[in-house]
Parts: C-alpha cells; structure tokens; sequence
C-alpha cells in the first residue's frame, strides 16, 4: 500500500468513526421516537416495526412544544436581525472610520468576549425585573444582543478590515455620507460574514439554555430547548415522548448544518483570516 493511500486511510477510519458517534445518538432518538412505551420497556434498542408518529404529534400539541417552537423562532429571529444591524455598524465604523478612541473601543467590545453569562447572571435579572423585562420577549432578546454582540462586532470588524479603504474614499468623492456608504457599499460587500455570523448567532440562540430559563419563567413564554429540559422531568417514565420533543428541537439545527455548512465554516474561519 502506497504513503498516499495509507495517509487516506489513516484520516479516514478516524473521521468516520467520529461521524457515526455523532450521527448514532441522532439515529436513537428518532428510533425511540417511534416506539410505543411498552415498546421501549420491554427493549430499548432493538428497531421499531413500524413509523408512528403519535408520539410526536403529543409532544407537538398535547405537551406544547409547537408553541416553544414558534416562541424560540420569534425570539431567534429578532435577536439575529438585531446582532447583524448593531454589529455590522459598529465593524464598519471600527475598521474603516477613524475616530479617536476606536481601538480602545474595539478592545473593550473583544473583552466581552471574556465575560461568561453565568458572571452576570444575578446582576442582570435583577435589572431586568426592575425594568419588568423578565418573561417578556423582548427582555429575551435584549439579553441575547448583549450576550453575542462582541462576537459580532468581532467578526465583522475583522471582515471589513480586508476591504480596501480607497472603495470607501471613492464613494464618498460620489457624495455619499457614511450611512450611504455603509447601505450601498458595505452592506453587499458584507453579505457573505452577515451570511455566517447571523448562522452562528441564530444556531447561539436556538440552542440556549440558561438564559432563556432565567429570563422565561413562566410555561407559556419558555423557548424550545427550555421545553425540552422541562420534559426530562414531568415524562420521564415516558420515554418515547421525551425522544420525540428532542427530535423536534434537533431537526432544525441538523437541516442548518447540513445546507449552510460552508458557511458556518467561513463564519467560524473569518476572524482568523481576515484582517
């Protein structure tokens, strides 16, 4: 066997037993899904005969993670468009803009990369009770924008860095102001980090869990993850309907991966090669 085939083998046999260690748990839930309770009881791994879907349509309906779905869809997607619009204008103004104090300023946006949400939890959810932001969605969100934006402002800032500083220059000879420079030139030329950064911000939030249970008390205002922790407890001798609300929560960051995967990678790769 050849040096070349060989050095295949050996980066091949690992990644595809770490592939199926990834894919198995995912493979389980579904398969535990469609068993009845008496089913998984009398053996937990053995296949299912047949498809059924009760389970799922329970979760769905009966439990109430339809309604965490579309309360963490809303949450998501506010918190998102919020981290692209904050984040893309702060980039643009610490790469291409200067003003006294802008490094300054970056470094304090990187130094809350640092800072853990656990540090601030107490602190922050006494401010937003005082402020009667706790339950509402929009307290949610503010946390989430607060929690993520440097990360934003970050890569953004590190994008932007490698566009050329005579495209700006020469905008503004057409007589354009900074805000239209940043809608007509920064914003296109920005498309593909907003592209990964608002993937990586959305799939942050979507899979988030401590915040959401701290600032969403109530049943009726919990986002899907938060619902789904909450099965483990109130169905744990049953089992197949707690399969299938992890299912439903896994569904939607499996499709992500699976199409926008280039791009969660570019996303990841930006601050280290940009800039």
């Amino acid at each position: 066997m050849s040096r070349v085939r060989l050095s295949r083998w050996l980066i091949a046999v690992p990644m595809s037993l770490l592939a199926l260690a990834t894919i198995y748990p995912l493979l389980f839930t579904a398969n535990v899904a469609m068993k009845t309770r008496r089913d998984y009881i009398l053996d937990r791994f053995s296949l299912t005969d047949a498809l059924r879907w009760e389970n799922i349509d329970t979760a769905w309906n009966s439990v109430g993670m339809g309604r965490y779905f579309v309360n963490s869809l809303l949450v998501v997607t506010s918190s998102v468009v919020l981290l692209l619009l904050l984040g893309s204008m702060a980039g643009f103004a610490l790469s291409q803009l200067r003003f006294r104090g802008s490094s300054a300023l970056f470094l304090g946006c990187l130094a809350g990369l640092f800072v853990p949400f656990q540090v601030i939890m107490v602190p922050l959810a006494r401010i937003m009770a005082d402020t009667a932001l706790i339950d509402t969605y929009p307290g949610l969100v503010l946390v989430y924008v607060a929690q993520f934006l440097p990360f934003t402002i970050f890569l953004m800032t590190s994008y932007y860095r490698s566009i050329p500083p005579e495209i700006i220059d020469a905008a503004r000879i057409d007589g354009n102001s900074v805000y239209g420079v940043y809608r007509r030139i920064m914003l296109p030329l920005g498309t593909p980090a907003l592209l990964s950064v608002g993937i990586l911000n959305a799939l942050f939030c979507w899979n988030d869990v401590l915040m959401a249970l701290v600032m969403m008390p109530s049943a009726d205002h919990r986002t899907l993850m938060v619902g789904v922790t909450s099965l483990r407890g109130q169905y744990s001798d049953d089992i197949p309907t707690f399969a299938s609300g992890v299912l439903i929560a896994a569904i939607p960051v499996l499709l992500v991966y699976l199409f926008l995967q280039r791009q969660i990678a570019d996303g990841v790769a930006a601050g280290s090669t940009k800039g």
